[in-house]
């Protein structure tokens, strides 16, 4: 029986490069989406293409409760176990201090860090039956103070939160990690120019931009390894140091 992956925000860029890596090693995909129809029917397509029937999605906006209850409900008629849940699906963007609301803070809060939260405490069971793994997606930046990002940044240290204590918690049952990507890709909708990533560049030990393969390669390593919980891997080139 095939082995099965659920990845949230899994239509585009990280969470794509997710799924088609573990698609490779013959896993059954849940693709998660919340308004990127078009881009999670093309991947599942693409999936099933290769490896019949082993590609499904799933639509709903982690900000909002009753979606994360059907989500769940949907998610646990997909497939006879889950083994793998990825927390990637996440929302970016400034909030400066003079302009920050309840909305950024709900939308920001919902889909880093409460979605999260709700999802594990939803699969948390089918996970200890199959001894699986969670791992989380945050981000390596934590490690400093990022200017006018201090909601997503909230949120996501407290994505690390629950990582290590729920590492503690669902143990022996079930791993909790979490991978910090560092600089892979620009926000969403901004290209940068080749000034603006020399200048990323210049900072990082290994003087390159990362990939999307280089966070699927680090889910892959933590979903197949035994021995490691309550860990956060930062895959930044060494810019954290």
């Amino acid at each position: 029986m095939n082995k099965t992956i659920f990845i949230t925000g899994a239509a585009k860029r990280i969470g794509k490069d997710i799924a088609l890596t573990f698609s490779d090693s013959g896993w059954n995909i849940i693709i998660h989406y919340n308004s990127s129809k078009q881009e999670a029917d093309e991947l599942a397509a693409q999936i099933n293409s290769k490896n019949p029937d082993t590609a499904k999605i799933v639509q709903g906006n982690l900000d909002i409760a009753d979606d994360v209850k059907r989500i769940l409900s949907e998610v646990e008629e997909m497939f006879p176990s889950i083994d793998i849940l990825v927390n990637n699906a996440s929302t970016f963007y400034p909030t400066p201090i003079e302009e920050v609301s309840e909305d950024h803070w709900n939308k920001l809060i919902g889909s880093n860090l409460k979605g999260p939260l709700f999802l594990i405490q939803g699969l948390k069971d089918k996970l200890k039956l199959s001894k699986g793994s969670i791992i989380n997606i945050t981000d390596t930046n934590l490690t400093k103070g990022v200017p006018n990002y201090s909601i997503y940044s909230a949120a996501k240290a407290g994505l690390e939160a629950i990582t290590k204590g729920l590492a503690r918690e669902l143990a022996p049952d079930i791993k909790v990690n979490a991978v910090a990507p560092g600089a892979m890709l620009e926000p969403p909708d901004v290209t940068w120019t080749d000034e603006q990533k020399n200048k990323v560049i210049e900072n990082i030990p290994l003087k390159r931009m990362g990939s999307e393969k280089d966070i699927a390669e680090t889910v892959k390593f933590l979903a197949h390894s035994e021995y490691i919980t309550g860990q956060i891997i930062r895959v930044d080139g060494g810019r954290s140091l």
